[in-house]
């Protein structure tokens, strides 16, 4: 192999790339074709983690502020709300956006998911910001060339508001539940393979899911809450659990949640503990355990509006009111203890969906 920096052993100058921030590897990758084939290798990213030079990272669709109408008649009155992604390295407090999708370069897809998987943002769904019409389209964007491309389409009917997992280790989304065009609560579950480009069909779910929340660890897909079409809006407190090794549904719980309340703030981790914010608590439970409390939520946090979990903290963002610029609280599992979190002005706009990964 060709020597990556003059006069530096290789394995010297691979320490000096493991220290690159995240943003600077599409430039790192244009260098040369060996630094490219380092960066671009699973090793690589091993190597970062393991020496503690992994940046732990969330990306939102992050609503735009301050946005207003031209026009001097309509001077004072506000633009339609239109998302961006955005994200903050959470280790050093670093915030920014990432490029548009060039086919929605207006705004994000209302509604849309976001998901990981290994390196890649997956965005699935949503409407679209112009016309509101559903869209099953899905784009990645790769964090190590930092361009975008066109995945193949969700198939089957046109759904919106379904519940999200990502397997990030093994590239794999799931999407569950949601409606159709016509407001008709879905059972069906599809899965994504990133790198193949390719959907499949699970069997279905025992209920229909509309609204519903998901979440991957330990082989399987969790599924909760929702509603079914009759229901309208009155949240069922079940969960049910798909096992991928044996390729069945395989566990139903029918009062998982303890309360029939939207699922948008349960989450979980790689070790099978779940978090949700019930009330203002924040409760805590492995599989088929009981909930308990381990924390209040902070005094200016009112009904959370997104939450995310990773490396033993609990990420709440949220406002005290519905119009109040947004906060991020960072909740210490282990010490149980908060930490505000500083976003600038410009970040801190109504958070629509979440997602977390180390780069």
């Amino acid at each position: 192999m060709a020597q990556l920096i003059p006069s530096l052993p290789n394995d010297i100058a691979t320490e000096c790339l493991i220290r690159l921030p995240f943003q600077h590897f599409p430039a790192a990758t244009l260098a040369c074709e060996g630094w490219k084939l380092e960066i671009e290798s699973p090793e690589f990213f091993q190597s970062r983690k393991v020496a503690g030079y992994s940046q732990p990272t969330i990306v939102m669709a992050l609503a735009r502020v301050g946005e207003e109408t031209g026009g001097s008649s309509q001077k004072n009155l506000r633009s339609p709300t239109t998302y961006r992604l955005a994200f903050c390295d959470l280790k050093t407090g670093t915030w920014g956006e990432l490029q548009p999708i060039p086919e929605f370069s207006k705004g994000l897809p209302m509604f849309c998911r976001l998901a990981v998987a290994g390196l890649n943002l997956v965005v699935i769904g949503g409407w679209d910001p112009e016309t509101c019409r559903v869209s099953n389209a899905v784009f990645i964007y790769s964090f190590v060339s930092a361009t975008w491309r066109r995945g193949d389409d969700m198939p089957g009917v046109k759904r919106s508001l379904f519940g999200c997992a990502s397997d990030i280790n093994g590239n794999k989304v799931y999407v569950a539940g949601g409606h159709d065009e016509e407001k008709n609560a879905l059972t069906s579950v599809l899965g994504y393979d990133v790198a193949k480009d390719d959907w499949i069909k699970l069997p279905d779910m025992a209920r229909e899911r509309d609204e519903c929340n998901a979440v991957f660890h330990s082989g399987k897909i969790h599924v909760f809450g929702g509603y079914s079409t009759e229901a309208q809006g009155v949240f069922d407190a079940s969960s049910e659990a798909f096992d991928l090794g044996e390729w069945r549904w395989v566990q139903m719980q029918e009062n998982f949640l303890g309360t029939k309340m939207s699922a948008r703030t349960c989450v979980a981790d790689g070790n099978g503990r779940f978090c949700i914010c019930q009330g203002s608590e924040v409760m805590v439970a492995y599989e088929e355990a009981e909930w308990r409390r381990v924390a209040e939520l902070p005094v200016d946090m009112g009904v959370p509006a997104c939450v995310m979990m990773g490396q033993n903290k609990l990420l709440v963002i949220g406002s005290g009111k519905s119009d109040d610029p947004h906060m991020f609280f960072e909740l210490d599992l282990e010490r149980c203890t908060w930490t505000m979190l500083e976003a600038p002005k410009q970040h801190s706009g109504h958070v629509q969906s979440i997602c977390f990964l180390e780069i």
